[in-house]
């Protein structure tokens, strides 16, 4: 199985924490040079300084820049491109807050399609040349479970994650023949902040302990655990691989089999 990244360069969104920062230390063991992006510069640099680096040769970077602020994200973006050709994209970004989608603002769901969708596609924009280039390329995009089965209370994110979804099934037909795969890796109940996020919101609004929030929510989980963030990005790694060449347009729940669908 061919697993080596060598040569190849991968940009990692939401790299300073949780699932963006395991993956992007997967893909550097793999061989790959990593760039990583996040907002915060603390954070990637002490992010920078975890990857590893199995070849003397790769070379890791950061970029600071706000995924909602597309000027600018398409502008060191690109310039990075420019330098070093982009072969794997991992798109990976904090969900929107919860509530129902029934007493959402207008102005939620525009900011969360900002975010999320209209920053995704210049990402794509600014790094398909040189996958085409090259002949290779691996856009992987990190989603949620309720791309299969909405999750209750988050309205917002339901509806987003449902629209990147359907944008990357639809690239995934339009860029298969170029040697450009694309896919959705759908992770479970995860130990980020993000879930830390979403139980306190659970707590707030219900009454109930930290504790009784997250009973309940291992109570769905068959293997009755919350995942690490390490086990979505061996997911996300093998996705941005030679080995995964013909997969393409799928989605992939890394979620303990909580989903009750196929």
């Amino acid at each position: 199985m061919n697993l080596d990244l060598t040569g190849k360069h991968a940009l990692v969104c939401g790299a300073s924490q949780g699932i963006g920062r395991a993956a992007a230390i997967e893909l550097a063991a793999l061989g790959a040079d990593v760039t990583l992006l996040a907002r915060s510069r603390e954070g990637l640099e002490a992010a920078l300084a975890a990857l590893p680096r199995p070849h003397a040769a790769q070379r890791h970077a950061w970029i600071a820049v706000d995924m909602r602020e597309h000027d600018a994200l398409r502008a060191q973006v690109e310039a990075t491109a420019n330098a070093q050709p982009v072969q794997i994209l991992v798109n990976n970004s904090g969900g929107p807050p919860g509530g129902p989608a029934n007493s959402a603002a207008p102005d939620e769901f525009r900011a969360a399609f900002e975010q999320h969708l209209v920053a995704a596609q210049v990402l794509l924009q600014a790094v398909l040349p040189g996958m085409k280039s090259a002949g290779y390329g691996r856009i992987v995009n990190v989603i949620s479970t309720s791309v299969k089965e909405p999750i209750r209370n988050l309205g917002v994110s339901n509806t987003v994650r449902w629209a990147v979804a359907s944008w990357a099934k639809t690239l995934a037909a339009e860029l298969g023949g170029l040697g450009i795969t694309v896919n959705n890796v759908l992770p479970g109940f995860t130990q980020t902040q993000r879930l830390e996020q979403i139980i306190a919101e659970r707590t707030k609004s219900t009454g109930k302990s930290t504790a009784e929030i997250e009973q309940a929510m291992l109570a769905t989980v068959p293997a009755g655990r919350f995942a690490r963030p390490a086990e979505v990005a061996s997911v996300i790694a093998f996705l941005a691989t030679p080995a995964a060449a013909y997969v393409n347009g799928v989605n992939v729940p890394v979620d303990g089999g909580r989903t009750q669908s196929l």
